[in-house]
Order: structure tokens, then C-alpha cells, then sequence
């Protein structure tokens, strides 16, 4: 009995050590795509921006003016709000919180800022739900305020 006892408590322990570089994995990666957003975003690139998001029509923004559907209707409502790179202007993510759920999916919540010396700041919050498809971590739901 205290053999069996002992062989749970290791395979407990090897399981929650297995699932740590899992988690720190999922994390590097989704990091890894918000840091290429932001240098597409920061050179003026909305369609460079753009990729780390799901290309399908069931990708679902959320925002100030309510829902758009589709990676399409999202690119040109950011092209439309933002047609050059003054009004762009340069972006910052902070306040990350990442939280795995499983090994296919995540969110993320935290905060954006937009520095725009001719145009004035904007700032907000965000819960981004990532998605691992074909190997990709990529944005399935971004609701941003």
C-alpha cells in the first residue's frame, strides 16, 4: 500500500512538471506573435498586423462600435480607422497576463497604447482568445475597448 502511495505521488509530480514547459511554451509563442503585431503595427503595416489573427470569416472583433465578423471586414475596418501610419502611430502592449486553456488555447488580457503626437493618444484594454491551428498560435476573438 505505501509502494502504490509513492508511485501516485511521483506520477502526480512528473505530470504537473511535464505541463511547466508545456505552459512556458504556449506563452514564448503567443508572445512571439504579439511582438511581431506590434513591429507590423509600429511600421505602418495593418496587413502585417493582421496575421496574427485567424483568416476566417469566423474570426469574431469586438469593439466600441460592437461586433465584426470575418479577418476580411476586420482588416478594412482597421485600414479604414487608421489609413496612414501618422494616425497609426506607435504601439505598446503592457500589462499581459497570459493563461493557457489546455494545450490549444489561451487568452490573454491587457492593455494597449497607441502614442500618436499629431493625432492624440488612445488607449484601452483587451482580452484576445488565441487558438493552436495548423501548428499556429493565431487571435480567434479580440474584444477591445
Amino acid at each position: 500500500m505505501k509502494k502504490l502511495f509513492w508511485v501516485l505521488i511521483c506520477g502526480v509530480l512528473l505530470s504537473a512538471c511535464s505541463q511547466v514547459p508545456a505552459a512556458t511554451s504556449l506563452r514564448r509563442d503567443i508572445t512571439q506573435v504579439l511582438t511581431t503585431q506590434t513591429a507590423a503595427w509600429n511600421r505602418g503595416d495593418v496587413a502585417g498586423f493582421m496575421q496574427g489573427y485567424w483568416q476566417s470569416d469566423s474570426l469574431v472583433f469586438i469593439g466600441k462600435r460592437g461586433l465584426t465578423y470575418g479577418w476580411q471586414p476586420t482588416l478594412d475596418n482597421y485600414k479604414r480607422n487608421y489609413p496612414d501610419a501618422a494616425a497609426m502611430g506607435q504601439l505598446v502592449f503592457s500589462n499581459l497576463r497570459i493563461t493557457p486553456l489546455g494545450d490549444e488555447a489561451a487568452h490573454v488580457v491587457g492593455k494597449w497604447h497607441l502614442t500618436r503626437p499629431k493625432a492624440g493618444d488612445l488607449e484601452g484594454h483587451f482580452l484576445l482568445v488565441f487558438r493552436r491551428l495548423n501548428g499556429q498560435w493565431v487571435i480567434v476573438a479580440d474584444h477591445s475597448s
